[in-house]
């Protein structure tokens, strides 16, 4: 990858997509820092540590909330947002025909939607924040001669610009840059996270430098091996051939070749993983809102036996994520929409009759390599979790979690992709101009 980045600097065009992506995530990560106006970031950042809860939704900010920065509420809004729009179109009829038949103008007006829904959900975080945490408001802006409901507002404000101008850093980078935006954004929130947490791990080996040289090799022999684990899965495929019939029309014959259908063991990517944590974190989004420092009988029983890195926590989110990675599967793959487009092409697979028993021999193909790639989700999703939490790197557990790793490996090879993609778009086009 290394080599591939030093070849596309000498190319212009594809120098200039990389410089423009890396100007804009430095913006992003300079928002991350900048505090908000009226908001105690000191006073702030003393009230969310202690609960975990916030300290993930941190770490996936590359530490912006923590920070009570301009950007604290980053890209999360616009992905749940995409999430509930995804599933709404499996209930809604209309958008479901929206999206199947309105062709640019449907995919236009489901993209409005889903902004829309952004900032519904960056209003009601930012409001959340503000009511949870009004004791960190900084009372003596303005020389107190401004109300503190006034600051309030305007600290919400000022969350929800942050939540959209991130959303439109991420729609410039897929624009104008290189790779999907929204997921370089996350990409680099939990890089930046990571580093930050490696380096307060090595500064602290003055202190005990038996114990805690040995804790970061430990963990930094398990993460290389998860990594590559995560890189053998996330490329591993099931080809299924496929031979289409010669046919004969004019003069012309079409047809004769062989193909295959590529169904990936880890074709849900993080999805279910995502919505597994979501499913369980609601609750103690909600318990936050009415009891920011968790010291309720129902939210010190939550946060105990539930609360984010428990085991309890980590068993129930496996469990979900079995079901997630079928329900998902689903949605992504139509064994009778694959049959029939196979049929209409004159195509078929050898051995296996077109119509239904092809649709029926794809589905049973589907689920079992939809239970290797839940099972492969479970298992990231809670050994590296219950690993971390045995070499005892706390501050490690969160800025390396199961979400975190897949998407750090997810992103970085989708660039990879990418970036091979316009090299190749360019010794096509320096072959053609010859």
């Amino acid at each position: 990858m290394f080599k591939r980045l030093i070849y596309a600097f000498k190319s212009k065009d594809t120098r200039k997509k990389l410089l423009l992506t890396f100007a804009l995530l430095l913006i992003y990560r300079i928002g991350c820092w900048i505090p908000v106006p009226g908001l105690d970031f000191v006073a702030f950042n003393e009230s969310i540590s202690d609960v975990s809860f916030y300290n993930l939704l941190s770490s996936a900010s590359g530490g912006a909330l923590a920070n009570g920065a301009l950007l604290a509420l980053g890209i999360g809004p616009y992905i749940t947002a995409s999430i509930i729009i995804q599933l709404l179109t499996l209930v809604v009829p209309k958008l479901e025909k929206l999206v199947k038949e309105g062709g640019e103008e449907g995919k236009k007006r489901v993209a409005w939607y889903t902004k829309l829904c952004a900032l519904v959900l960056s209003v009601a975080q930012a409001i959340a924040i503000v009511i949870s945490y009004g004791d960190t408001l900084d009372a003596s802006l303005f020389n107190g001669a401004v109300p503190l409901w006034v600051i309030g507002t305007m600290v919400a404000l000022i969350l929800i610009a942050g939540s959209m101008f991130t959303y439109w850093l991420g729609e410039k980078i897929t624009e104008i840059g290189l790779g999907n935006g929204q997921s370089l954004l996350i990409f680099v929130g939990i890089l930046s996270t990571a580093g930050s947490s490696l380096l307060a791990t090595v500064t602290s080996i003055k202190d005990d430098v038996a114990g805690n040289l040995t804790q970061l090799g430990l963990f930094l022999f398990s993460l290389v091996l998860i990594f590559g684990f995560i890189v053998f899965m996330d490329l591993a495929e099931r080809k299924i051939p496929v031979q289409y019939a010669k046919q004969i029309k004019g003069r012309k014959m079409y047809g004769g070749q062989n193909s295959f259908i590529p169904i990936r063991i880890s074709a849900t990517g993080v999805m279910p993983i995502i919505f597994a944590t979501a499913l369980l974190s609601f609750p103690q989004m909600i318990i936050s809102i009415f009891d920011s420092d968790f010291s309720g009988g129902f939210a010190q029983f939550w946060s105990k036996y539930l609360g984010t890195g428990t085991w309890l926590y980590i068993v129930i989110v496996g469990l979900l994520i079995l079901a997630f990675t079928y329900f998902w599967a689903q949605i992504t793959f139509n064994p009778d929409d694959v049959s029939k487009n196979i049929q209409q092409n004159g195509g078929f697979i050898p051995g296996i009759r077109p119509g239904k028993p092809t649709s029926q021999y794809l589905k049973k193909i589907s689920g079992r390599i939809t239970l290797f790639g839940a099972i492969f989700l479970a298992i990231i999703a809670i050994i590296p979790s219950l690993i971390f939490k045995g070499i005892g790197s706390g501050a490690l557990v969160n800025a390396f979690s199961a979400t975190g790793l897949l998407i750090v490996v997810s992103v970085a090879l989708e660039f990879d992709k990418q970036l091979e993609a316009q090299m190749l778009m360019k010794n096509y086009r320096g072959f053609l101009n010859k």
